[in-house]
């Protein structure tokens, strides 16, 4: 059953995709961090021929999407999520509260599949980070972990409590009184916090449906 809605829901993610305007992909130059992020993509086929893709991302654009090309040619663009049919499979991408969360790709072949930011990006410079001090690494993303799960425990019951006072919620489910009441300063603390445990998360792509429930992040699996 679960299947069949994941086909479904690609189905109609795949009608979303728009051949590309065959326009050149310029360099990634520093300045770029505030404009877009920029992933390198490598499928590597049964004959170990390697066919180069790129996957570009723009952070103020009026909707979320991407622009597909290969080498540096301007091959598709859809909204997010997206499911972009590539070779003899399926790119999918996915999005939450932090931008790009999650790169997949989908084929019943034997292709290897191999993803990486930009080394300019701040993707590659946190990428850079994990290479360099791996034990650093490993415990910023901890670090982040425990800070989401913290915000999850502490922050809904005071959601469901908010939601619950609205007349027409209480009047089908009753009222809620949250165990829980923190002080506005504190909140914020645990908001920023929150913030910032999401993006190192996004940054290293990964994504959980309980840990990041209060980014907002889609359902999908590490």
């Amino acid at each position: 059953m679960f299947r069949f809605f994941r086909q479904q829901k690609r189905r109609r993610a795949i009608k979303k995709v728009k051949a590309g305007d065959g326009h050149t992909l310029k360099p990634y130059r520093l300045w770029h961090i505030f404009t877009h992020s920029l992933f390198h993509i490598t499928i590597t086929r049964e004959n170990n021929k390697q066919v180069n893709y790129a996957l570009k991302s723009r952070y103020f654009a009026d909707d979320s999407s991407v622009d597909l090309y290969q080498g540096t040619t301007h091959i598709a663009y859809s909204t997010l999520p997206a499911s972009i049919p590539l070779e003899n499979g399926i790119l999918e991408v996915k999005s939450g509260g932090s931008g790009i969360n999650k790169i997949h790709y989908v084929t019943d072949e034997a292709e290897t599949f191999s993803i990486y930011p930009d080394k300019r990006s701040i993707r590659g410079w946190r990428l850079g980070l994990h290479r360099s001090f791996p034990t650093i690494s490993k415990c910023l993303g901890l670090l982040a972990t425990i800070v989401l799960l913290t915000s999850l425990v502490l922050g809904l019951p005071q959601i469901v409590e908010q939601i619950t006072e609205i007349p027409r919620v209480a009047e089908y489910v009753g009222t809620f009184e949250s165990p829980i009441h923190l002080p506005v300063w504190l909140n914020l603390t645990i908001g920023l916090a929150t913030g910032f445990a999401a993006m190192e998360r996004a940054l290293m792509l990964r994504s959980h449906w309980l840990i990041d429930m209060e980014t907002g992040s889609e359902v999908i699996e590490d």
